[in-house]
């Protein structure tokens, strides 16, 4: 089948590009607002997008309402211009369902999720003490784009339990930390335990060697 995505309803696209660019990491993001309250929400729009500067990227879409309402993560971050992303692994699947639930904006998503909280290194807004790892943000910028805001973090510091990293890189023991993806629709996701490949880069040389 082809689609015409000039043609299609918002819906409709929504459909088929979840399910082709997957699997998509998810960002936990707790963010703070002026007064000093927490907020939690998963995001799946999500990766990095350069590493000199260290810059990741998150959509966050407005409220589904006529009027353009941003979400609590959204407003927050552009008020106070910080937020952490907290890495989402299969123990932490289920709160972070909890955390995608659309609560009253008096309720504490963390606490709904029996979720407890650390201090970050840098940022005031403290990252989730249960994650084995989380990104340290500040906002670059944000670009609103018809009824979606693109945000792009900065990413200042970063945490990761000594257990899940190798110090000759460092690098990160991504197969023992064993983080999920989001897939097609709601409540699709996709493990990586016991998933890795290993499909090693084939420099020219060695190319044209097997191309004889």
């Amino acid at each position: 089948m082809k689609f015409d995505l000039e043609k299609a309803t918002a819906r409709e696209t929504y459909n088929l590009l979840i399910g082709l660019v997957a699997p998509r990491p998810i960002a936990l993001v707790t963010s703070m607002n002026e007064d000093g309250q927490l907020n939690a929400a998963p995001f799946s729009a999500y990766n990095y997008l350069c590493t000199d500067p260290p810059i990741i990227g998150i959509g966050v879409t407005n409220r589904p309402t006529e009027n353009f309402v941003p979400k609590d993560t959204a407003r927050n971050i552009r008020r106070t211009g910080e937020f952490v992303v907290n890495v989402v692994t299969e123990d932490l699947a289920q709160q972070m369902n909890i955390c995608a639930t659309d609560f009253p904006a008096e309720i504490d998503e963390l606490e709904m999720a029996c979720l407890t909280t650390a201090p970050s290194q840098i940022v005031k807004v403290p990252r989730i003490h249960q994650a084995h790892a989380a990104l340290e943000c500040r906002e670059h910028t944000t670009m609103e784009i018809g009824r979606s805001r693109i945000i792009l973090g900065r990413v200042v510091a970063i945490y990761i339990e000594d257990k899940f990293v190798d110090p000759a890189g460092p690098y990160v023991r991504a197969e023992e930390l064993h983080a999920i993806g989001r897939m097609n629709g709601l409540g699709s996701y996709v493990k990586t335990r016991d998933s890795f490949l290993n499909i090693p880069r084939i420099p020219y040389v060695e190319w044209k060697k097997g191309k004889r």
